[in-house]
């Protein structure tokens, strides 16, 4: 028995986040050169990751709800969260550059024209922010929007310190500002990607989540009835909701087929308590092999 769990992502609501986010894109792209800011041209390519972070998620969330053939038995579930991981991935390294960067020009601070800082920085926090209010409802429930909301609320943070950059600049000539908010969002957006690399990397390593005891849960079955052992147990995530679970049961005795289907209504009575609604059960009787929970 499969539950479909995968969250509709809203798709206009996206392509209107993509426009605004190109458009400012370009705006601080062009004002960067005029004014000579590497501060807004750094800006404008974080802009940039946003942009191809939100068609990489369009995309993904569109494949992810194609059905399954026989060339592709579980269809293209696990798009999303290949897109969350490119998408994190890619932020991880546009912060090293934002350090590194940050860290050269606080020693070596660069005079440009504040007045274009200032203004497409608000344009920026402006375009992020209503674009934060476009998508904040399907990121709940979806990792690979999750990753672009990071992305979008991340820039905002680097518009915001752009923005005091540019006031800093304009009335006091503090040029080492824009540095230093430069490196201090760098490092928190290494600290808050790493999160969804971690957790998009395990789906993609089909490791056992976090949360469930696969001791337990064996300890659980070989309580009911008929059941001597269950062994050679996998257990894995094909996205960011649904759980698998494959397993050789021993029976204490060579039963027909209808009683067997009568134990594993028990045994997806107990899977079920965990979440785990697609099982895949092997019975066996005195087949000579390891008995062990997870088989090497």
């Amino acid at each position: 028995m499969t539950h479909e769990h995968h969250h509709e992502v809203n798709g206009k609501s996206l392509w209107w986040t993509i426009l605004l986010n190109m458009v400012i894109t370009l705006a601080e792209g062009i004002g960067g050169f005029i004014s000579g800011s590497m501060a807004l041209i750094s800006d404008a390519t974080h802009n940039f990751s946003d942009v191809l972070s939100l068609i990489i998620s369009y995309v993904a969330n569109r494949l992810s709800r194609r059905k399954a053939t026989t060339a592709y038995t579980y269809g293209f579930k696990r798009s999303e969260i290949l897109a969350a991981f490119i998408n994190s991935t890619t932020l991880i390294v546009l912060a090293l550059f934002i350090l590194v960067e940050g860290i050269r020009k606080l020693f070596v601070p660069e005079t440009i024209d504040a007045h274009w800082v200032i203004w497409l920085a608000i344009a920026s926090i402006v375009i992020n922010g209503l674009s934060l209010l476009f998508i904040r409802k399907d990121a709940q429930d979806n990792m690979n929007i999750k990753s672009s909301l990071l992305h979008l609320f991340s820039d905002m943070l680097t518009s915001v310190a752009v923005l005091l950059g540019g006031l800093a600049m304009k009335y006091f000539q503090w040029f080492w500002v824009d540095a230093l908010f430069s490196i201090l969002i760098a490092l928190y957006l290494l600290f808050s990607s790493l999160s969804i690399v971690k957790s998009s990397l395990k789906i993609i390593m089909q490791f056992t989540p976090e949360n469930i005891d696969i001791i337990k849960i064996t300890a659980s079955i070989n309580e009911i009835p008929g059941i001597k052992n269950i062994h050679h147990v996998h257990l894995w995530q094909i996205d960011e909701h649904e759980l698998m679970l494959e397993a050789h049961v021993d029976m204490e005795q060579d039963v027909i087929i209808s009683e067997f289907e009568r134990t594993l209504e028990k045994i997806k009575k107990v899977l079920e308590e965990h979440n785990i609604h697609h099982v895949n059960i092997q019975p066996e009787f005195s087949v000579t092999d390891s008995k062990q929970v997870i088989h090497n």
